[in-house]
C-alpha cells in the first residue's frame, strides 16, 4: 500500500506540472484583441460578457479585453483612429463614418431591423404617426434618430412642425417621459421599454414600420484590423454567434449573471438587463435573414438602409452594400 501511495504523489506532481504548462501556453500563444463597446452596461452586452464568463475566448485562444464606451460615435472614432481593434457600435452610424472617410466595415450585424421607435404610453391611443400630430417628444441633438425623424414623420403623413420634439441632454429623456411632460420618447425600443416600465409603461411605434431601414448593433473593425487579425476577429465573430444563440435559447437569466458579475460596480435593474434582452429578440432577424444564422447580414436589407441614409442626405446613393459589410468572418 505504502508503495502505491509513493508511486501516486509522482504521478499526481506530473499531471499538475503538465496542466499548469498547457495553461501557461495557452497564455503565451493567446491572441489579444480590445472590444470596445457602446455604453456602460446594458442588455446589447449580453453576448459579450457571457462568452468570456463561460471561457469561450480562451478557449478560443483568445484574451479579450471589453471596455465599456462613450456612446456609438465616440467608440466608431477610436476604432476608427486605431485606438481599439473591435467596436460594438450601431451599424447606421458607422456607415456615415465611412463615407466620411474613416476605413471601418461590419464583419457581423446582430441588430439587423430597426430598432429605432417612439415610445408612447401603453394606455394611450397613440398608435401610427398620425397619432402624434400636436404631441410632445423628446430626444437628444446627438442621438441615431435626429437625421431621420423627418422622413419618419412625412411616411406617417405628418410634418416636422406637427409633433414638437425638444432636444435635451440624454440623461433627461426618460424623467420626461415617465414624469408625463411629453407624450413621446424617442429612443431604441429595446433598450428603452424596459427602462420604463416600472414608471409609466409605453408601447413603441417602430421607425422599420415606416420605411426607415437603420442596421443597429453589430461588431466593426479598420480595414486593415480585418486582415491582419482575420483569424482572430473571425473566432471572436463565431463565439458571439454561438453566445446570442446560447442565450436565446432559453439562458438570458445565465447571460444578466454574466454582466453583472463583469461589471459588479455597475448600477443596474436585473429585470430592466433581462427586459432588454429579451426585446431584442424579434430585431435580431429580418424577413431576409431569418433563415441565416445571427450576425449574418443581408445586402438586400443594405441596400435599403443606403436608400434611407441618402434620403436624409448623409451618404451617396451610389454607394454598394460591399462597401459596409462583410459575411466572410462568421459561421455559415
Amino acid at each position: 500500500m505504502k508503495h502505491k501511495l509513493h508511486l501516486r504523489k509522482p504521478l499526481m506532481g506530473l499531471i499538475s506540472t503538465l496542466a499548469i504548462s498547457h495553461f501557461v501556453a495557452v497564455t503565451a500563444f493567446a491572441e489579444d484583441l480590445s472590444v470596445r463597446l457602446d455604453f456602460s452596461p446594458w442588455g446589447i452586452h449580453a453576448g459579450m460578457h457571457l462568452a468570456e464568463q463561460k471561457g469561450w475566448f480562451k478557449d478560443a485562444g483568445l484574451n479579450v479585453d471589453i471596455i465599456d464606451g462613450k456612446g456609438t460615435n465616440n467608440t466608431i472614432q477610436l476604432i476608427g483612429s486605431g485606438q481599439g481593434d473591435v467596436g460594438q457600435v450601431q451599424l447606421g452610424p458607422m456607415a456615415v463614418a465611412r463615407e466620411r472617410g474613416i476605413p471601418i466595415k461590419s464583419f457581423a450585424g446582430w441588430v439587423r431591423k430597426s430598432d429605432l421607435a417612439v415610445l408612447v404610453p401603453a394606455d394611450s391611443n397613440l398608435k401610427t404617426v398620425a397619432d402624434l400630430k400636436g404631441k410632445k417628444g423628446v430626444c437628444f441633438s446627438a442621438s441615431p434618430w435626429t437625421p431621420y425623424i423627418d422622413q419618419f414623420l412625412s411616411n406617417g403623413g405628418l410634418r416636422r412642425e406637427d409633433f414638437d420634439i425638444a432636444m435635451v441632454a440624454p440623461a433627461s429623456m426618460v424623467g420626461a417621459y415617465a414624469s408625463g411632460q411629453v407624450d413621446g420618447l424617442l429612443t431604441v425600443a429595446p433598450f428603452g421599454l424596459p427602462l420604463v416600465a416600472a414608471s409609466r409603461p409605453a408601447r413603441a411605434i417602430l421607425s422599420a414600420d415606416y420605411g426607415v431601414s437603420f442596421p443597429s448593433y453589430g461588431l466593426i473593425a479598420r480595414e486593415e484590423t480585418l486582415v491582419n487579425k482575420r483569424d482572430a476577429l473571425s473566432k471572436l465573430a463565431q463565439i458571439q454567434q454561438r453566445a446570442w444563440a446560447y442565450i436565446f435559447d432559453g439562458h438570458i437569466d445565465e447571460a444578466v449573471a454574466a454582466i453583472a458579475v463583469a461589471r459588479p460596480e455597475a448600477k443596474f435593474s436585473t429585470d430592466v438587463l433581462s427586459g432588454q434582452i429579451e426585446s431584442y429578440r424579434e430585431f435580431f432577424v429580418t424577413e431576409r435573414t431569418k433563415n441565416k444564422p445571427y450576425g449574418w447580414q443581408s445586402r438586400d436589407d443594405w441596400r435599403d438602409a443606403i436608400h434611407t441614409m441618402a434620403d436624409a442626405g448623409l451618404i451617396k446613393k451610389s454607394r454598394q452594400p460591399a462597401e459596409f459589410f462583410t459575411n466572410d468572418l462568421l459561421r455559415k
